[in-house]
């Protein structure tokens, strides 16, 4: 993918709408009626009519209206008569009045030591005079910002991979902004808005958009008594030329990680403030300024273009997440997103990188409700139409299976209830009683999954090296088993329970390629555009192997003798494939090694299993086809089947629930004395051990539903779990020392699941 298609910020009208005018009494500029003046020559007349008239076009331009979600209301001046238009470019040379000079950026010398020291004298002596000056001046205007911060003022500094700004310098004026007294930071967001009113014609120079990108880093914008002067500068940057964002958006590369998630933490504040003020009238009114989340969430959005393209990336992609945007009408965002794409109409879901993982998986769920209430609606219509008994479990997808032929048996029911896989989920195991309230459910899943990942199964291969599953390579005529595991994935999703399966991260870009399944059957899936560093993450020997040829210094067609054919193994059979028609005999060298090596990872994660993995991706999609898969990034999809990695059990401890116990018993105490102290893989362990998985549902530990309960037997058992309800059973231990060691002994020797 190209980087330009990181990012698109759309804009938001033809005119550029400009803050309000700080009017002056004083002004001066236009033309005087009644006032008469003598020119000493034709050309000098011309000039002078045509630098009034740039001033009268100066002033009514910055004397526009804002108007909301529109174009600037202007009221011109009438036109001048003349009696005989006289066209510039029809007089000769002599007479033609000069064109003006491109702005020259003044000579600014002051350096950060010397602006240090103005500092530390002004805080000793109270004298903030030299101090103010400076911020005066600089912030005055653009012209002023780029001669106090651009490393050479005469330097044009054009390229992507330099931004030209002495960044040392705009971090230390920064720096001690706030620390200043209120005078100066007053007179700084003056010369801001100055700056922003002033008239700009055709494109923005560089030297304008190197401005943009020192005053976007202010740290007075985390006021909202700064909001008015934040939202017009946001509004300026969203509104310009896409080759200007492209090169906004590699400069934001090149801060450093504190002050980029600075900008982030920045305008993630001021939306959620918009969205939700903390006082009625602490901001104007929505309807006056409905523009202000868009720009900010644009402005954002090349942030984000940023972060993705670097490596690695500055911040989290979870760092993006707004949580305040849990509690608005996400369904009706997303119903706008349908309606409209990425039109004008502004919706968060043209911005998905904002929406957390949770209002995604909202999304999803309700979404496929949606498609299943739907589904059941129309069935019940059909039976009550032909005056049938209602049936209630036809709103249910009720699986019915036998342990002995588990997997079968499971194959069979979601091949046969295809239609039904949107409804929720109930399992029922055959010949045995019992009303599924979500521990039998569990129970399939885990017991399904440990059974097809079973290396003696042969539908998966364990990588040692990295610890991760990949799909076997052989060849068959039916590969229904690994629709089954789609189909698995994209029901726990639905149903919200975390699977404790290791596929590794590339599996999860292939699942969104597409993200929406074609309705071409033709049309290839699962094919995604992998690298050598998805290769590492499951094969690292192999990768760093290719990495070695890639640098290899030498004759590669000499050294090496490689060709464009590469071996499998096949059910203990070695087979051979060209990568390329002919492969055979092409050698691999010097020249065309970096082709080998993409078509070879291309083959190994590609081709080579690319039935297998359709037959997965159609089993996923099934259950979970929605136009909402759009809104989630790969990282995004393994936290939806796998949960989160993060860990945290103070919250956890919060809402457990006992059984036989409370929370100030002895015996509770010491456990949670203990497991807080554990290392983090010994709390993996525990969790893994209680539920079946080392993971934190999407939701957070509150959706584990974690229970203690009481185990009146001697204390010299050890706990049990049972994974199927998230529970562990303690035994009274005594004392602090014992349930440590009982605790230990019992998670670290757990294999499997550890089903009771």
């Amino acid at each position: 993918m190209n980087e330009d298609t990181f990012y698109s910020v759309s804009q938001e009208g033809k005119g550029r709408e400009m803050l309000p005018p700080i009017l002056n009494a004083s002004a001066s500029g236009g033309f005087d009626r009644g006032t008469k003046q003598q020119f000493p020559n034709f050309s000098s007349f011309i000039s002078t009519v045509n630098r009034r008239r740039e001033v009268v076009s100066s002033r009514n331009f910055s004397a526009q209206l804002v108007i909301p979600n529109g174009k600037p209301g202007v009221r011109e001046l009438p036109p001048i008569r003349q009696k005989h238009r006289i066209s510039i470019d029809t007089l000769p040379p002599e007479v033609k009045a000069p064109v003006p000079p491109e702005p020259i950026i003044p000579l600014r010398t002051k350096t950060v030591k010397e602006f240090q020291e103005d500092i530390e004298k002004a805080m000793s002596s109270g004298d903030w005079k030299s101090v103010h000056d400076f911020y005066v001046t600089t912030f005055d205007s653009f012209l002023e910002l780029n001669a106090a911060f651009k490393k050479d003022p005469n330097a044009p500094f054009n390229t992507i991979e330099d931004p030209g700004i002495n960044t040392r310098f705009v971090n230390a004026v920064y720096d001690a902004l706030l620390n200043t007294p209120q005078d100066i930071q007053k007179s700084v967001l003056k010369g801001i808005i100055n700056s922003l009113l002033r008239e700009w014609k055709g494109p923005r120079t560089k030297d304008d958009l190197r401005a943009y990108f020192i005053l976007l880093q202010n740290p007075q914008y985390t006021s909202t008594s700064t909001y008015v002067i934040y939202a017009h500068l946001l509004r300026q940057m969203a509104s310009l030329a896409e080759a200007d964002h492209h090169f906004l958006v590699h400069w934001f590369k090149k801060l450093s990680q504190r002050r980029f998630k600075q900008l982030v933490d920045r305008l993630l504040q001021f939306i959620s403030l918009r969205l939700f003020p903390a006082k009625p009238d602490e901001l104007p009114s929505m309807v006056k300024c409905a523009w202000w989340i868009p720009s900010a969430t644009r402005v954002l959005s090349l942030l984000n273009a940023a972060n993705t393209i670097s490596n690695p990336p500055l911040i989290p992609f979870t760092d993006f997440y707004n949580s305040s945007l849990d509690h608005i009408d996400i369904m009706e965002d997303y119903q706008t997103w349908q309606c409209y794409g990425n039109s004008q109409r502004f919706s968060f879901c043209q911005f998905p990188f904002i929406l957390s993982i949770g209002a995604k998986k909202m999304v999803i769920q309700r979404d496929s409700e949606q498609q299943m209430i739907s589904l059941a609606r129309q069935s019940l219509v059909d039976k009550v139409s032909r005056r049938q008994r209602v049936d209630m479990n036809l709103l249910f997808l009720n699986i019915k299976v036998r342990r002995l032929q588990l997997v079968r048996d499971s194959l069979d029911e979601l091949s046969r209830k295809r239609a039904d896989l949107k409804k929720k989920l109930k399992v029922t195991f055959v010949g045995e009683a019992g009303l599924d309230m979500g521990g039998l459910t569990k129970e399939w899943f885990l017991l399904l999954i440990r059974q097809i990942f079973h290396t003696d199964y042969g539908m998966f291969t364990y990588l040692k090296d990295s610890h991760y599953h990949w799909f076997s390579n052989w060849k068959c005529d039916n590969y229904s088993e690994f629709r089954l595991v789609g189909t698995l994935m994209g029901l726990a999703v639905y149903n919200s329970i975390t699977l404790d399966i290791k596929f590794p991260p590339c599996c999860y870009k292939k699942l969104l390629s597409p993200p929406i399944v074609p309705c071409d059957q033709n049309t290839p899936v699962g094919i995604a555009a992998l690298t050598l560093n998805d290769l590492q993450q499951i094969m690292p020997e192999l990768a760093h192997g290719l990495e070695e040829l890639l640098a290899y210094e030498g004759n590669v067609e000499e050294d090496f003798y490689s060709t464009f054919q590469v071996y499998q193994e096949e059910l203990g059979v070695i087979k051979s494939y060209n990568l390329r028609p002919g492969g055979d005999k092409i050698p691999v060298t010097n020249q065309n090694r970096k082709e080998y090596v993409q078509l070879y990872i291309d083959f190994l994660l590609n081709k080579s299993i690319y039935n297998q993995f359709a037959a997965f991706y159609y089993g996923f999609h099934s259950v979970c086809a929605s136009n909402a898969l759009m809104l989630l990034r790969p990282e995004e999809v393994e936290m939806l089947v796998c949960g989160s990695p993060d860990l945290d059990m103070s919250a956890l401890q919060k809402v457990t629930q006992y059984e036989g116990y409370s929370k100030s018993d002895p015996t509770i105490r010491f456990f949670w004395d203990v497991v807080l102290g554990f290392p983090l893989d010994l709390q993996k362990k525990l969790l893994h051990f209680a539920t079946g998985s080392d993971r934190v549902p999407v939701g957070g530990m509150v959706d584990l539903n974690f229970k203690i309960a009481k185990n009146d037997v001697s204390t010299d058992w050890l706990p049990v779990s049972h994974t199927c309800f998230n529970q562990i059973c303690l035994p009274p231990y005594k004392s602090k020392k014992e349930l440590k060691q009982k605790l230990t002994i019992a998670i670290s020797n757990t294999e499997g699941f550890g089903l009771e």
